[in-house]
């Protein structure tokens, strides 16, 4: 059984144990183990992720599984990306689930749940930046209709980056 909550200020903690975890998992051999744990405390702290649950236009969700965190999303409405001249368009900032409930389908139902919300709210479309070596992400959100529109450098530590796509999902006008 899945169920997905919004996340709020209380759930900081919980929030930024899921974040510190995902993030080690998917990207923790992108750069080393010195900058990994630096961007993991300044980003995925507690104090962080209260920061950022207090800003009405972040939105967070918990996805649970069988009473379990298994991850998390964060939407933010209308934000185009740079050189976008898209109206009403939204980015899904993070959307990360935990390796062990890899292979459930628990990422297609979390990522069903956004789009969702994202067109209730009469968004044109969702974009996000994905690190170029993550294959299965990749394919993932192929799998879903997002298209590669262009790149994005993801700055981990002063002198260190990691390569993105910029991919796009429109949705369909009426």
């Amino acid at each position: 059984m899945i169920s997905i909550e919004k996340a709020n200020i209380n759930h900081a903690q919980l929030l930024a144990e899921i974040a510190q975890l995902t993030f080690q998992e998917s990207h923790g051999h992108s750069a080393s183990a010195k900058d990994i744990t630096n961007y993991i405390t300044e980003k995925y702290s507690a104090d962080a992720l209260k920061k950022e649950l207090q800003d009405p236009a972040n939105i967070f969700h918990i996805l649970y599984h069988h009473n379990t965190a298994a991850g998390y999303s964060k939407i933010i409405l209308n934000f185009p990306y740079e050189y976008c001249s898209v109206e009403n368009i939204a980015k899904l900032e993070r959307i990360y689930l935990l390796e062990k409930f890899y292979n459930l389908h628990l990422g297609q139902a979390l990522l069903a749940f956004n789009i969702n919300l994202i067109k209730e709210n009469k968004q044109t479309g969702v974009w996000l930046f994905v690190w170029k070596e993550n294959e299965r992400a990749i394919q993932f959100y192929i799998k879903n209709g997002f298209i590669v529109i262009g790149s994005y450098e993801f700055k981990i530590a002063e002198n260190h980056s990691n390569p993105n796509h910029r991919m796009l999902l429109r949705f369909n006008q009426l």
